[in-house]
């Protein structure tokens, strides 16, 4: 079984790509995102951390975590998104690779994870995809999807690592930047690589 980290900016399609390639290879996706979002239910460990190291304002009445506002917050100060990452990346790396060894019968296991090298999930991986596309491509979709403005799209976006680091450090670039017919034409030219 093949593990295939797949990274980039926002944006930039990797979900996309896990999906196509889960439906080609029948691989198992693990999204590094939707992890860090369920392990930050109310009460759990990982909330906890957060709450110690940005405030107990950071959460709702209800107790479930304010994403927009911690968002906004590190993307606002270079010292408090590392500051997150610190206290929250073992959680994640934990649950992927509790994840990982829960996987039966698949080809591939997918890791979609924005800050796969940051995080050090690179070092489990065989190959590393790295998806790019055009930073006006990635404004575009980053607003329809997160419902958010030209201008903060393009300071997520500025606090990210650049489309010239990815392409040092993936074994694989794929180009995201026309149509999702291309994109699987890509993909299907990659096959044999992964």
């Amino acid at each position: 079984m093949k593990i295939i980290g797949v990274t980039g900016s926002s944006g930039a399609g990797k979900t996309e790509v896990c999906r196509i390639l889960q439906e080609q290879f029948d691989a198992e996706v693990i999204d590094a995102d939707a992890v860090a979002k369920k392990l930050s239910k109310k009460g759990t460990l990982y909330l906890n951390s957060i709450v110690s190291h940005f405030g107990a304002d950071i959460v709702y009445k209800n107790g479930a975590l304010n994403r927009k506002k911690l968002a906004n917050m590190i993307y606002e100060d270079d010292q408090k998104r590392e500051q997150l990452n610190r206290c929250t990346f073992d959680f994640i790396v934990q649950d992927i690779k509790k994840r990982i060894n829960k996987v039966n019968h698949k080809e591939m296991i997918l890791i979609d994870a924005p800050l796969l090298f940051e995080s050090g999930l690179n070092s489990i991986c065989d190959n590393v995809i790295v998806v790019l596309a055009k930073q006006e491509e990635q404004i575009k979709r980053i607003c329809k999807r997160d419902g958010i403005t030209e201008e903060v799209a393009k300071k997520r976006l500025s606090a990210q690592n650049t489309n010239e680091y990815f392409e040092e450090v993936g074994d694989i670039v794929i180009v995201n930047d026309k149509t999702l017919e291309d994109l699987k034409q890509k993909i299907e030219e990659i096959e044999r690589e992964i």
